[in-house]
């Protein structure tokens, strides 16, 4: 008995030093000088800042000095949690602490009582500020005119809207002004920002930014003008979304009816003139009709054009891209949507051209979407009908009959990377796909000469069951169709329908956040 009561105060002394040794090794941190705490902190987003008042007695106001605010509502549950957290945390910072980035994230129409003390903090601390992010509808010229007088920026990213927009980009854009002077500014996110020209029928609106090295532009337009010029000498990144839609205010009083215009009509939109030696990086998504021209994609690297989300297409969007790949005379890495390159293939008699482009390139990454049925799967298949009908007439009958049959043309169109591949034929050829159970990958690198692929980008799980294939699969099973009649460039492939518009696509901004604490309940 007295062996066993002996083993417990063991037991319970171990606990004791263990519990001991923790409380030593949690006052280590807290030991820590402010100022290596504080900058610690500034790795964690606002809420998680803020969280760390619970620990003890030294963290209780600790948080109210960080010189970074990061406040987006999709961190937390509803709007008006948010509002509520954001309002706090303006009112019980230290306002003697200089704040060196903020960056705040409302999605939909600010509260006016947020949007005052947003606007208050930044032009308190305008001369401090060097990250500033604005992502919200209100008061745009209000916002401008506070964002104007930070002249100690390096990085700044606006996306504003009109109070009461639905989307950020259907709506009237914000005016950017002129003579914004930030002479310090190295990095620029623009959306929804209209352009204004002048006699020249030429805008330039970031040629007062002498240290710029990275340039975004979303959804943005031309007012008065025929060409967007960029011109710099320090530039390196640039990335497009969305061609330029040109805006003239004597013909178009609404400019929101603008956003709903699109044409094969180059002339509706603005060309992009580049003066850019030192440009590396060139990345575009959006309607593929965007003129460019200038020596500024010779110097580029690294070319991404991604999913362009089109629907419709015709020779005008295939030339458009052709012309953009003739100039890419020194691109090393090249990644492209299966999307595009059904585009490319518009154009009559493309693989018998003979180019001078892509001759240092290294790596092709083709990222393979479904074709859905629609306009740009239709105008693929009546090109595919036109040019079989140009060379051999009796392949015309099986590709007619191979349509009825719900057989699609192949994701990748052939030859087309051999076209790219040209005057570099060793570039490796890498395969990947975010819908990896609709598209079968290992027979499309198959198809490819020396294809590999390279991982699955899925975003989404793999069908559990046959019960939820796509709609077609079950059509594809009951058609018999012979080998003979079936043309060997098409696929047994037809992709799901997309019942979706890119609007429902998106993923809903303002889910609860159960991974961490809140401070308030519904927070």
């Amino acid at each position: 008995m007295s062996d066993s009561n002996e083993e417990s105060s063991m037991i319970l002394q171990n606990m004791k030093k263990r519990k001991q040794c923790d409380n030593q090794n949690d006052d280590r941190l807290s030991d820590l000088p402010d100022c290596v705490l504080l900058h610690i902190l500034s790795f964690l987003n606002t809420k998680q800042v803020v969280q760390t008042c619970i620990l003890s007695k030294r963290w209780t106001h600790l948080w109210k000095r960080i010189s970074t605010l990061f406040l987006h509502s999709s961190n937390f549950s509803t709007l008006k949690c948010f509002a509520k957290y954001a309002s706090k945390i303006l009112t019980l910072r230290d306002t003697s602490t200089a704040l060196h980035a903020f960056d705040l994230d409302r999605w939909g129409d600010i509260e006016l009582q947020l949007f005052k003390k947003v606007l208050k903090c930044v032009s308190s601390q305008n001369t401090h500020l060097k990250e500033l992010g604005i992502s919200l509808h209100g008061d745009t010229s209000l916002v401008m005119s506070c964002v104007s007088s930070c002249h100690a920026l390096t990085s700044l990213k606006l996306s504003l809207s009109p109070r009461g927009s639905s989307r950020t980009h259907d709506d009237t854009p914000t005016l950017f002004p002129n003579s914004l002077n930030l002479p310090l500014l190295t990095n620029l996110d623009l959306t929804n920002f209209a352009f204004c020209g002048g006699e020249s029928n030429c805008v330039e609106p970031f040629f007062a930014f002498t240290k710029l090295n990275s340039l975004v532009i979303h959804y943005c337009k031309v007012i008065e003008a025929q060409v967007l010029s960029i011109s710099s000498e320090t530039l390196v990144n640039l990335t497009i979304a969305s061609p330029l839609e040109k805006i003239n205010l004597a013909k178009q009083n609404n400019l929101s009816m603008l956003a709903e215009i699109k044409t094969d009509n180059l002339s509706n939109y603005a060309e992009i003139h580049l003066s850019t030696p030192h440009l590396c990086t060139f990345n575009y998504t959006g309607y593929l009709i965007q003129k460019i021209c200038g020596s500024g994609l010779s110097s580029v690297k690294k070319v991404n054009i991604g999913d362009s989300r089109q629907f419709h297409a015709s020779v005008v969007h295939s030339l458009v891209i052709f012309n953009w790949l003739l100039d890419f005379v020194n691109v090393e890495s090249l990644t492209l949507t299966s999307t595009t390159l059904q585009i490319l293939s518009l154009l009559p008699n493309l693989l018998e051209v003979k180019h001078h482009s892509l001759c240092n390139l290294k790596s092709l990454d083709v990222v393979l979407i479904p074709l859905y049925d629609g306009s740009l799967s239709q105008s693929i298949k009546d090109d595919m009908l036109k040019k079989a009908a140009a060379k051999y007439h009796k392949e015309v009958a099986k590709f007619s009959k191979a349509f009825k049959a719900r057989l699609e043309p192949p994701v990748i169109p052939d030859g087309i990377v051999d076209f790219l591949r040209q005057n570099s034929p060793l570039a490796e050829v890498n395969i990947s796909s975010d819908f990896p159970h609709v598209l079968n990958l290992k027979q499309v690198a198959e198809s490819i000469k020396g294809a590999k692929i390279v991982k699955y980008r899925s975003r989404y799980a793999a069908p559990a069951s046959s019960s939820i294939a796509p709609p077609s699969a079950t059509a594809h099973a009951s058609v018999a169709v012979s080998a003979s009649a079936v043309p060997p460039n098409l696929h047994l492939y037809c992709g799901e329908k997309d019942g979706k518009s890119s609007n429902e696509d998106k993923v809903e901004k303002h889910q609860p956040n159960t991974n961490s604490p809140l401070l308030d309940n519904g927070q």
